[in-house]
């Protein structure tokens, strides 16, 4: 059983500890804030957990041995790179970093003390998103594609009243495309590979992070759109264009619908898809096969191609940050 530690006491921390235990191979055995309160309030429904408002003593409790990070972007880095140095594990919420500079650090660290590191990007570990790369046809087949995710946040009622929420702050390194415009990147990523070149327009709100964005990845033969936001909604399709279908899905963050339009027949079919109550479930059995089985040739090489896809997009996510002028206070450290 794999001892689980978290970070940051938020709704997303609470989906993915119901999804570990669901897998059947996480325990919650501790819970870190820096208000004894909020830690209790968080973990009394889950049985016996113990509580630390100390980082050292967190990492110090007796069968913890893989941290979950998901407190604001900014602290990430200084808190996976604690918990590595302790021996931990680290599953750390996307996006895991701020910079390339951050992300070889860990990268390089985990190696040294033996532990693993994982970026925690739901959507690349859904089998439905494993699905439309089956029917993905050879590179030089595909046209196009234009993907979407745009939510509004109410915290951004926050900024309009002229306060600066942590999602919405340079400090805490916020804006549209770290919370959202990752997912489609990833799926770029996941499905095409690095891209040629990249080119990310957006608007900048008034505490100095994008609001809203379109990025453009151009490979050789074929342009990926996307279209990011957090101060609008957006209900758009994502879609892949081939040279004799399209295939079209419900969300690029989490695909419950996909269908393909075949073109030279005229026919429309809609893919049989599974959904998962929990949609960090199949994440979290992710990790818990390659922590349980670190060994394993298929795991190792797993666990390598998720290391090398975090480093690429956290690449690409630096690119497109700066090529709209948006600067983080890490930026400087």
């Amino acid at each position: 059983m794999i001892g689980l530690g978290i970070i940051g006491t938020n709704w997303i921390t609470h989906q993915f500890v119901a999804a570990a235990i669901e897998t059947g191979n996480f325990e919650l055995t501790g819970v870190y804030s820096r208000k004894l309160e909020t830690a209790r309030n968080f973990g009394e429904r889950y049985g016996n957990v113990q509580y630390a408002t100390d980082l050292e003593e967190f990492l110090a409790l007796p069968k913890l041995n893989t941290v979950y990070i998901a407190s604001p972007n900014s602290l990430h880095f200084s808190q996976a790179k604690a918990a590595i140095l302790a021996n931990k594990n680290v599953i750390v919420e996307k996006p895991a970093f701020s910079t390339p500079k951050e992300m070889a650090e860990i990268i390089q660290l985990a190696k040294e003390q033996e532990v693993l590191f994982f970026e925690a990007a739901r959507n690349i570990h859904e089998a439905n998103f494993q699905k439309v790369a089956q029917e993905l046809p050879a590179m030089d087949q595909i046209i196009g594609a234009n993907f979407s995710y745009m939510k509004y946040s109410s915290r951004y009622d926050a900024v309009l009243a002229g306060e600066e929420p942590n999602i919405f702050s340079p400090k805490f390194s916020g804006g549209s495309l770290a919370d959202l415009g990752v997912y489609p990147v990833y799926a770029a990523v996941g499905w095409f590979g690095m891209p040629e070149s990249v080119h990310h327009f957006a608007r900048k709100i008034v505490t100095g992070v994008d609001g809203i964005g379109t990025i453009i990845l151009r490979y050789i033969d074929f342009d990926v759109t996307i279209l990011h936001g957090k101060i609008g909604d957006s209900f758009l399709p994502s879609e892949i264009y081939t040279k004799s279908e399209t295939i079209t899905l419900d969300g690029i963050n989490a695909i419950s619908q996909m269908t393909i339009h075949r073109r030279l027949d005229n026919e429309v079919v809609e893919v049989p898809l599974e959904v998962k109550d929990n949609p960090m479930v199949e994440e979290a059995n992710d990790f818990a096969e390659i922590i349980n089985n670190p060994s394993d040739e298929k795991n190792q090489i797993r666990y390598q191609q998720l290391v090398k896809l975090a480093e690429q997009v956290n690449t690409l996510l630096y690119e497109l940050r700066n090529q709209v002028g948006v600067s983080f206070s890490a930026d400087k450290e």
